[in-house]
């Protein structure tokens, strides 16, 4: 069995989901600390002059864990979102088709980050029709505050034998911590297809709802170099 681990993103980029799809069971690990201005709360879309940002304005102090992060739904985030993709991807073949599910996302209150992006990532999976169960990590029983010894306890819990790293996970993971455990490490080498989009010039490492507008069922084989 093959466990992967990764912080729970917002709209995350195909790399993302290619880790899930890989994986037999997949942990969203919302009980570490935030990180401001990484992925957590933020992601990319294409638009006539190049990518831009979607952003959720959080409320948030240094220190604290992403299942306690809080939106600033005093700023109207959701409508700005749903109008910048209705705008820039008004061509897109399956538009229709992702803004009917994404209503989830753009019509319903949210108030905790960590929510929304669950919600976020699991809904994506189902759209690209990847099936690897999703667990959230503060659902499960506590598990080590240390990186190493997490990955390995979480590991251990699913009963897993390989444990599927991001390509950083060379820089600091200590390997020989897994393999007295019993876990192979595997590093995922995600090659970065190229795939019809809007406008001129292709822009790689966007949200995967780029891909999804452009190619609707077909992603997930695009998505896994299949096609």
């Amino acid at each position: 069995m093959i466990v992967a681990v990764h912080q729970p993103q917002y709209l995350p980029w195909l790399g993302y989901f290619d880790k899930i799809a890989s994986a037999d069971v997949f942990v969203l690990l919302d009980t570490v600390q935030y990180k401001k201005n990484e992925w957590q709360n933020r992601n990319r879309i294409k638009g006539p002059s190049g990518w831009q940002w979607l952003t959720v304005p959080v409320t948030y102090r240094f220190g604290q864990m992403i299942d306690d992060v809080i939106i600033n739904n005093r700023e109207h985030w959701q409508r700005r979102q749903s109008q910048a993709i209705l705008s820039n991807y008004g061509k897109a073949p399956f538009r229709d088709d992702l803004m009917h599910t994404m209503d989830g996302i753009f019509s319903r209150p949210w108030e905790h980050l960590s929510h929304l992006n669950i919600f976020t990532v699991k809904m994506l999976s189902k759209i690209l029709g990847i099936s690897t169960p999703v667990y959230v990590a503060s659902e499960l029983p506590p598990f080590p505050d240390r990186p190493d010894e997490r990955l390995i306890a979480i590991a251990g819990y699913f009963g897993a034998e390989t444990y599927l790293a991001g390509s950083g996970g060379r820089d600091y993971m200590n390997l020989e911590k897994f393999e007295r455990a019993g876990i192979e490490v595997r590093f995922q080498d995600y090659r970065h297809p190229v795939y019809r989009q809007l406008f001129a010039g292709f822009e790689p490492f966007l949200s995967v709802v780029d891909l999804i507008l452009n190619h609707g069922s077909e992603s997930l084989k695009i998505l896994r170099g299949e096609k």
